[in-house]
């Protein structure tokens, strides 16, 4: 007889988004960064889209953009540990 294996232990999402949210390691906080770096990607890859043929203004455009993409996936991975330094201010 096979043996069954449980890939995923339930889960208890009785409180909706707040234990939805929670579950993803998501924040209040580290939605709305998520939200910016999404947003800030999004235009990166606009910017990406729309260089020139001339190859020294696309040189520079593009490394624009490719520094801009860069600042998006820093502020996705660490800009809710970045922002918690910000907001919990001791005094």
């Amino acid at each position: 007889m096979a043996k069954f294996i449980n890939l995923a232990a339930p889960v208890d999402m009785s409180e909706g988004f707040k234990d939805f949210f929670a579950t993803i390691g998501l924040t209040g906080n580290g939605l709305v960064t998520k939200g910016i770096a999404a947003v800030i990607a999004v235009i990166a890859v606009r910017m990406l889209l729309q260089l020139s043929n001339d190859p020294k203004g696309a040189l520079k455009k593009g490394s624009m953009a490719i520094g801009t993409l860069f600042v998006a996936v820093v502020l996705a991975m660490y800009g809710d540990t970045l922002f918690s330094t910000v907001t919990e201010a001791k005094g």
